[in-house]
C-alpha cells in the first residue's frame, strides 16, 4: 500500500504520478481549448507536436531517477492530453482528493487507477459535485492550505476559473486543523498574459521560507500583499508578466534545496542558485504552450 503522506510543496519527493505526453491526439480545435495560451498557439501554427512533449517529459523522468524517485505514469489512453496529472487529483497529508474537474477529462483519473488501488480507499476523497478545483489551486504549506480561486459572479462565463468557493469550504471542512487561505485570481479566456490558470501560474513557495510571485495575477492587492508579508520581501523572487506568461512560477520542488526548472529561465534559475538552491534544468518550453509546466505535470504522492 501506498503511505500518501504530502503536508508541503517541498519536502523530501519520494513518489509522484508523471503525467504523459504518448499518444496525445491532434492538435484541438479552438472549440475545443481550455486555456488562451493553447488558442494562442493553435492561431500561430506553433501548438505543439507529440514527439517533442514526450522528449521534455523523459528528462523530467530522468531527473527523478537520479533522486530515487518512484514514477508512476497513467495508462496511455489513445488520443487523449494526459500531460497535466496535477489537475485530476492531489495529495494533503495522508489523503487524496479527486479533482472535480472539467467533465471531459475524467478519462484521466481512470488512467491511474493502477495508482489508486495501492491506496487505502478510506483516504480516498470525492468532493460533492458543486465542489469545482483542480490540483494547481491547491498548495499545502505546512499549517496552511493555500488555495487560488475565483467568486465573481461570471464565474460560470469562464472556462479558465477551475475552483470555486464551495471547494475552498469543503477542503477547510476536510482539514479543520489548517488555516485554508484562499486568493481570488484573475481570469482571462483570450488574453494569456492576463490569465492566472491557477494559483500555480502565479505564485509557488519555494526552499524553507521563500517564494516566486507575480502581483497581477492577483484580483486583490491585500491577498498579494498578505503573502509579501507572510514570506518577506526579501524571501520573493517577483516575476514580470512576461515571465510569468512563460510560467516562471510553475517549476518543481525535488527538496527544499532541488528545483527543478526550465533552462530558459535564466534570471529566475541564477538567483536560485544564488539563494543556494541545486537547479535541475530541463526543456519544458514546448509543454509551456498549453499554458502549464513542470508543476502541472506531476502529482507529489509522498514527501518525507
Amino acid at each position: 500500500m501506498l503511505q500518501l503522506n504530502v503536508q508541503n510543496e517541498t519536502s523530501r519527493l519520494k513518489a509522484v504520478v508523471l503525467g504523459t505526453a504518448k499518444s496525445n491526439g491532434k492538435t484541438p480545435t479552438l472549440e475545443e481549448c481550455y486555456d488562451p495560451k493553447s488558442r494562442e498557439h493553435i492561431l500561430a501554427g506553433t501548438y505543439p507536436v507529440e514527439n517533442d512533449m514526450i522528449t521534455e517529459m523523459e528528462e523530467v523522468a530522468k531527473v527523478f531517477e537520479k533522486y530515487n524517485v518512484t514514477v508512476f505514469r497513467p495508462e496511455i489512453i489513445e488520443n487523449y492530453n494526459q500531460i497535466f496529472s496535477r489537475d485530476i487529483a492531489f495529495v494533503i497529508e495522508d489523503k487524496l482528493i479527486k479533482a472535480n474537474i472539467l467533465p471531459d477529462r475524467d478519462k484521466e483519473f481512470e488512467a491511474i487507477s493502477h495508482v489508486i488501488k495501492q491506496i487505502d480507499k478510506n483516504k480516498i476523497i470525492q468532493l460533492p459535485e458543486e465542489c469545482h478545483v483542480e490540483g494547481g489551486d491547491v498548495m499545502p504549506w505546512n499549517e496552511y492550505i493555500f488555495i487560488g480561486t475565483y467568486s465573481g459572479n461570471d464565474y460560470a462565463d469562464f472556462i479558465t476559473a477551475r475552483t470555486n468557493i464551495e471547494a475552498v469550504e469543503a477542503i477547510q471542512k476536510l482539514f479543520p486543523n489548517k488555516k485554508v487561505k484562499s486568493f481570488e485570481l484573475r481570469k482571462s479566456n483570450t488574453n494569456a498574459k492576463e490569465n492566472a490558470l491557477h494559483l500555480d501560474c502565479c505564485f509557488q513557495p519555494i526552499g524553507k521560507s521563500k517564494a516566486i510571485l507575480h502581483k497581477n495575477g492577483f484580483l486583490i492587492e491585500e491577498e498579494y500583499n498578505w503573502l509579501v508579508n507572510y514570506f518577506g520581501k526579501e524571501n520573493i523572487f517577483e516575476i514580470t508578466k512576461e515571465e510569468m506568461y512563460n510560467m516562471f512560477s510553475n517549476v518543481f520542488s525535488i527538496a527544499e534545496d532541488v528545483i527543478i526548472s526550465e533552462k530558459s529561465f535564466t534570471r529566475l534559475n541564477n538567483w536560485l542558485r544564488k539563494e543556494n538552491f541545486i537547479v535541475e534544468e530541463v526543456n519544458y518550453s514546448e509543454i509551456a504552450k498549453q499554458e502549464g509546466l513542470l508543476r502541472c505535470s506531476t502529482m507529489p504522492l509522498i514527501r518525507l
